[in-house]
């Protein structure tokens, strides 16, 4: 299929059977997406929602095709599951190959409370009941993980915001650069640096992972989501030898440093507190404040706490620094400090609360943050699940529902569903016979293989800033 996506195949094997499980008569099946629960040790209020988009553009660009079809047959044969080759050959001569399904969401970038709906999908053509269930495979992946990384992206920024209002007079915006994607060598594909990487950038504006920000302009409209500097790995560093490591960062001022410009040099190869207090505090210290400019020191190495400390304290007496309106140390405005091994939010937690005890503002630091970002999440993070509420029988809608005796949190929701806003509660899932006329939130997004909706990256992060 076009776009590398044939959606009867991206599929789990078991939905093949599925057609024939259901009750006879079944016109229409409902199902709904949400995350159950917090699982993260956060404490969180909830998911951001993102990333469904590229997943609908795709299926709206690439309908179903013959080749798609004999190919899915071809495959299930051999695989030894059933295939509903007449339904999809339905599919493609009643609707050109275009899924008649509709889906409802909550528009991305809302912050739902957990247990909630925030998303609903339902077939348009009872020949086609079996599909709503059949996507579930797509839908899901195409929801967990870039919402689980945006929610832990913007938990990270709700830390930041923290300790900015405690100890910083900077200007907020200055909060889009404090934590910086590394995470793309650590993904999993590709496709998940774009999607986990796009996702955070939602929150943020530093990343390293260029292919988030081609996803961005593909599938937000947005031209340039996200910006980095030059900066130094060891390889660069140690190629110069340990004898030369002075050299090694002069170099780095040499070639990338000037008036306004930012280059962040990694210190750690051989003793960063020797290079903080002597190449850099001493011998390129003259340099570094001529350029005009701002060297950003990476350790890399060490308990992060321990050596952001440190290292804070050695740059302080190296280079100087002031006090702000509310007490707090801010470096010569020439250097500051980038903290990119171990990074988590626990850990940027503890980071910013001993800099509090020693006495340095958030301004002076930034944070680098990779597997843990992007790879140290899966489903079951915020407990992602996607369940039939309500199905069509004869012509007659009832509920669908799960409630197991073994585990009360994985029973499941009654009903076609809607999200409204309660002015004391908050969102809130209600039943769809309850719901008054214009107030769900969960907007027609697809319908019959066609886009409804398509945001911006602007209108997301527009809704993530004031969802905090």
């Amino acid at each position: 299929m076009r776009g590398g996506l044939n959606p009867i195949l991206a599929v789990d094997s078991y939905k093949a059977s599925h057609k024939w499980q259901y009750p006879p008569g079944t016109e229409y099946v409902s199902s709904y997406v949400e995350a159950r629960a917090d699982n993260s040790g956060l404490d969180l209020p909830g998911t951001l929602v993102f990333g469904l988009q590229p997943l609908l553009r795709t299926l709206a660009a690439h309908p179903v095709g013959e080749a798609d079809i004999v190919r899915a047959a071809r495959l299930f044969a051999a695989h030894g599951v059933p295939f509903h080759e007449e339904g999809w050959r339905h599919i493609l001569s009643r609707h050109g190959g275009r899924l008649p399904v509709e889906i409802r969401a909550v528009a991305e970038g809302t912050l739902v409370p957990f247990s909630n709906v925030v998303a609903q999908v339902v077939n348009t053509d009872p020949q086609a009941f079996w599909l709503t269930s059949y996507l579930e495979t797509m839908l899901q992946r195409a929801l967990w993980y870039p919402s689980t990384v945006a929610t832990v992206s913007w938990a990270v920024k709700r830390i930041l915001r923290e300790f900015w209002l405690l100890t910083s007079d900077d200007a907020e915006g200055s909060l889009d650069f404090k934590l910086h994607d590394f995470g793309a060598r650590g993904a999993s594909s590709g496709e998940s640096a774009a999607l986990g990487g796009l996702a955070h950038l939602v929150n943020f504006k530093g990343t390293d992972t260029v292919e988030a920000l081609l996803a961005a302009e593909e599938h937000y409209a947005e031209p340039m989501a996200g910006y980095s500097i030059p900066a130094a790995e060891h390889s660069t560093i140690t190629s110069w030898g340990r004898q030369g490591e002075v050299d090694a960062y002069a170099n780095m001022l040499e070639q990338f440093g000037g008036p306004g410009r930012l280059v962040a040099v990694v210190s750690d190869s051989y003793d960063v507190f020797h290079a903080v207090e002597n190449l850099w505090g001493r011998e390129l210290r003259a340099q570094v404040l001529d350029m005009g400019g701002t060297l950003v020191i990476r350790p890399d190495s060490g308990d992060p706490v321990d050596v952001v400390s440190q290292v804070l304290r050695l740059a302080a007496a190296a280079f100087g620094s002031t006090r702000n309106s509310k007490g707090f140390r801010i470096l010569n405005p020439a250097v500051r400090v980038i903290q990119g091994d171990g990074v988590n939010p626990k850990s940027i937690r503890a980071i910013l609360a001993r800099m509090v005890e020693d006495g340095f503002a958030i301004d002076n630091i930034a944070f680098g943050m990779g597997g843990a970002l992007l790879q140290k999440v899966d489903r079951d993070t915020f407990s992602w699940a996607m369940k039939a509420s309500a199905v069509r029988v004869a012509g007659q809608w009832r509920d669908v529902y799960k409630e197991p005796v073994t585990d009360g949190g994985k029973g499941s929701k009654r009903g076609r569903l809607a999200l409204v806003r309660d002015p004391a509660e908050g969102l809130r899932t209600v039943r769809l016979e309850d719901c008054p006329a214009g107030e769900d939130l969960l907007r027609p997004v697809f319908r019959d293989g066609t886009l409804l909706v398509e945001d911006s990256l602007a209108q997301v992060r527009h809704r993530a800033y004031f969802g905090r």
